[in-house]
């Protein structure tokens, strides 16, 4: 009997001896194949983080490449390292930049790409990345209808030879690329002054200003707004109806802008190709959009030109756009901290 249970305990210890032979050979698989897949999953979990570090890197590279409105800096630094020297004008603008520091309270600025649409730029980037709604006028007109208006109800047929900046183009396709300028215009201002939060529209304003393509056709259809309301004025002066603001004789006193047409001709089509707008344009844009442009003017520091408002009569409500510039071509935005 004795041997009998013997034969039975040494067969059931050979027994979970293979067994536990096999299963240690399954588990030591088991464990090498879970070591390997970790290995490999680490790998490429390093890789994937690699490479969308490096995609993200080069995105952002492109977007401050291409971005037309650039992040803020510090204002005396900026100062500091495009006027250097001793000569006379390089001390005149460090005290400039100085008196816009200690008096103004402007301590950043974001500058803005210098091209002849800066100062239409700097003043539409400011109004988008402040979510300021539509003029009142615009609000109680379709501005997709303006360019119909001119060219069928108002009989400007001369409005086919309008330029669109640096494209240098006029003909018949005139009227269908302003269209397509003014729903630009329409639907990204509706959309921003749409976005209550700050951080996302300042991200939605850096995606529009990055693209050039879609930057002009903004600028354009701003340049065709100011032109409709000169036409309009124009129209007013001539029929003698209620009076016009004061800008609108100042403009018609120029030889090169009597009339409409000269002034689309001999001004507007050349702004964002060869000119900038000019100081009467500047009252105007100020007009047209409803908002008080407050610039500050660095090279007339010490006269009483140093701060100058487009247009001088404005009304109350209107939102203040602050502009700062060397020398009235191109234009940057001072950010103002108390």
């Amino acid at each position: 009997g004795r041997h009998e249970v013997w034969s039975w305990t040494t067969a059931t210890k050979e027994s979970l001896c293979l067994l536990w032979q096999k299963v240690k050979v399954q588990l030591m698989l088991s464990m090498s194949f879970l070591a390997a897949v970790f290995w490999y999953c680490r790998r490429l979990y390093s890789f994937l983080a690699q490479l969308l570090k490096r995609w993200s890197n080069y995105l952002q590279r492109k977007l401050i490449r291409n971005l037309s409105v650039l992040t803020e800096v510090d204002l005396l630094g900026y100062s500091a390292r495009e006027w250097k020297g001793e000569t006379k004008q390089a001390k005149h603008m460090r005290e400039a930049y100085e008196e816009l520091f200690w008096s103004c309270h402007i301590k950043y600025l974001r500058q803005v790409r210098r091209d002849n649409y800066s100062v239409v730029r700097a003043v539409l980037f400011q109004i988008f990345s402040q979510g300021i709604p539509f003029p009142s006028w615009m609000k109680e007109r379709d501005i997709l209808k303006l360019p119909e208006k001119l060219l069928y109800s108002q009989g400007c047929n001369w409005i086919q030879q309008y330029s669109f900046g640096p494209e240098r183009y006029t003909g018949p396709n005139a009227f269908g690329k302003l269209r397509k300028c003014m729903e630009a215009l329409k639907t990204n201002w509706a959309e921003i002054s749409a976005t209550k939060d700050h951080e996302e529209r300042g991200n939605v304003c850096n995606t529009l200003f990055s693209d050039e393509s879609k930057e002009h056709r903004l600028y354009e259809a701003i340049k065709f707004i100011m032109l409709y309301e000169v036409v309009e004025a124009y129209e007013r002066i001539k029929n003698r109806e209620e009076p016009v603001h004061n800008l609108f004789s100042l403009l018609f006193a120029r030889d090169s802008s009597s009339d409409p047409l000269s002034f689309m001709m001999n001004h507007l089509n050349s702004i964002g190709d060869s000119i900038c707008l000019d100081q009467v344009e500047l009252f105007l844009l100020g007009y047209v959009l409803e908002v008080k442009i407050r610039v500050y003017r660095l090279h007339r520091f010490n006269t009483e030109e140093f701060q100058v408002n487009y247009p001088d009569e404005y009304r109350r409500e209107w939102s203040e756009i602050p502009l700062l510039t060397e020398d009235d071509r191109y234009y940057h935005i001072p950010l103002f901290r108390t």
